[in-house]
């Protein structure tokens, strides 16, 4: 995947794929990852970009004119039909699905928005669509697009040591992950679950389903409300419940 960020800081979103899986994904040439510093489209000699809006009000405006050319320039970088995604509030909440359809692209440019926002025009006429991390307001894109990076870059073919990983991270199948543990066997008086000893394969499966829902329905019932159960995952989901009414 080949991955342009336009951005008035294209140093800052660089540094995402200098670490963790996005700089695995990028050796292993998975992930190709070029950041585009917008100022170098501003067509004058002063790199301004921005302006004041009309009707009055705070704050600066992001101008059209140079939104355009750089994604102009960063298409044809890429070739093909690059699909272009802005950094918004306004956009849809970006969670696991959308990382996992951006994942199948080969292509991506990424705006990062800052000041009072980007010329509607522009919008309309460059931006297939847009994506926010939240209910909350950041001083701009850059953020929002390095995390859009890292969670696309560990779905990506031959970056995760293990392929199942991404399978069985939280959200992947709609429910949060099963708790997980480590050695040392017993910790501060407090032992692993005897299933996870077990080496029996099957029982694990479902311990860790169960647990999932569980967890799921702890912390995120909503997450719930979204999801068909089977017999089986309805069944152990009650089981769930039953033993924390029990111990609780």
């Amino acid at each position: 995947m080949r991955i342009e960020v336009i951005s008035l800081f294209p140093e800052w979103v660089e540094q995402v794929a200098r670490h963790g899986m996005p700089r695995i994904a990028v050796e292993v040439g998975a992930l190709s990852l070029h950041a585009r510093d917008l100022r170098d489209s501003s067509g004058n000699r002063w790199r301004r970009v921005d302006d004041r809006p009309y009707g009055g009000g705070p704050g600066m405006v992001m101008e059209a004119e140079p939104l355009t050319a750089a994604v102009a320039a960063a298409k044809r970088s890429l070739g093909g039909a690059p699909r272009v995604v802005l950094m918004s509030p306004q956009g849809e909440r970006f969670d696991q699905r959308w990382a996992e359809r951006l994942a199948q692209e080969q292509s991506l440019i990424l705006l990062c928005g800052r000041y009072e926002g980007l010329d509607e025009r522009f919008v309309q006429a460059e931006v297939d669509f847009e994506l926010s991390l939240g209910d909350f307001v950041l001083s701009g894109g850059e953020l929002a697009a390095m995390v859009v990076i890292d969670a696309v870059a560990r779905l990506l073919p031959g970056v995760l040591g293990h392929a199942q990983s991404a399978e069985n991270d939280s959200f992947s199948n709609g429910l949060l992950d099963h708790p997980h543990y480590t050695r040392p066997e017993t910790w501060r008086g407090q032992a692993v679950p005897e299933v996870l000893l077990s080496g029996d394969h099957a029982r694990i499966a479902r311990w860790r389903l169960k647990q999932a829902l569980g967890q799921t329905w702890l912390k995120r019932p909503d997450l719930l409300e979204g999801i068909e159960l089977d017999d089986e995952a309805r069944t152990l989901l009650g089981e769930f419940i039953s033993e924390q009414r029990v111990n609780g």
